[in-house]
């Protein structure tokens, strides 16, 4: 009976000390966080079109001289 008890116990405390570290003793890793910026909305007008217009207007004044 003594033996029995004993090992009742020995259980008891095994079971209790793989819960007790059941989680590991290594450090947590903290994963950083993505902050991701919205691209701000341009001008109306892509910036192409507005260079294309000029070099156009500079093509027509050039041949008016």
């Amino acid at each position: 009976m003594r033996i029995t008890t004993t090992l009742a116990a020995a259980a008891a405390i095994a079971v209790a000390g793989s819960a007790a570290t059941a989680g590991g003793l290594a450090p947590e890793i903290v994963e950083p966080v993505v902050i991701v910026d919205a691209p701000t909305p341009g001008g109306s007008i892509n910036s192409g079109y507005v260079v294309l217009g000029l070099l156009a207007a500079l093509v027509a004044a050039s041949g008016s001289f």
